[in-house]
């Protein structure tokens, strides 16, 4: 197995069902090929109603940030929980406040000046409702990209001693080892050890055995 084959492999696992993301427009086309699915991120619906509380007191943002807010209670009493028992907790207890949230935001919006920043707001959650409540079906999805954002911000302080890639298969390499180097620290693995290891391993490891090097796999064997 050569190196570029392992960091496809890893990618590819790594955007294999769904992910909760943001209004990145450059997102659209991975949705559009039909292997990923698009999940909704709750803290950037929040930022909306927050900014437009903040401009102005609104009691609409304000009922809005509260409905959200017990939504993020419900995450905070099971964040320890294993995916099944997270995904019966969020049907029994988020479900009906979303279906509420939602009447509600249709009624308001109805109620407000189209143009209006609210209006945005409320049509900003609107529009990205199928996305938003994806995490009731799946227990390992997060109610928002946060994790990922904290993620990326050593990328992002650290670029201007990067900029340049050289072409895009450089930068398509980069990419790969930050996912994998980011995998490893949300598991809980040691990147350095880990690529290390892979790295030797690489050449005379069968393709079929592929998923024992994920960092998430490789972790369990050490």
């Amino acid at each position: 197995m050569s190196l570029d084959g392992f960091l496809h492999a890893v990618w590819s696992d790594f955007w294999g069902l769904s992910r909760c993301s943001d209004d990145y427009g450059g997102y659209d086309a991975l949705y559009r090929k039909g292997r990923i699915t698009e999940a909704g991120c709750w803290a950037h619906v929040r930022r909306h109603f927050y900014d437009v509380n903040q401009g102005a007191p609104s009691p609409v943002a304000q009922t809005a940030l509260l409905r959200i807010h017990e939504l993020y209670e419900i995450e905070a009493e099971i964040k320890d929980d294993p995916p099944e028992q997270k995904m019966l907790a969020r049907q029994q207890r988020a479900a009906p406040l979303l279906e509420s949230f939602w009447t509600w935001l249709n009624d308001t919006r109805a109620q407000v000046a189209p143009k209006s920043a609210i209006a945005k707001a409320i049509g900003y959650a609107l529009k990205r409702w199928k996305a938003l409540t994806l995490y009731l079906q799946e227990g390992h999805l997060g109610i928002d990209n946060n994790p990922v954002e904290r993620a990326l911000r050593g990328v992002a302080i650290g670029r201007k001693n990067f900029l340049f890639a050289g072409n895009d298969a450089g930068g398509e390499r980069a990419a790969a080892f930050y996912t994998l180097i980011e995998t490893c620290k949300l598991n809980g693995v040691e990147p350095f050890a880990n690529l290390c290891d892979v790295l030797e391993k690489l050449p005379t490891w069968p393709n079929k055995r592929l998923h024992e090097l994920l960092p998430w796999n490789w972790k369990i064997q050490q």
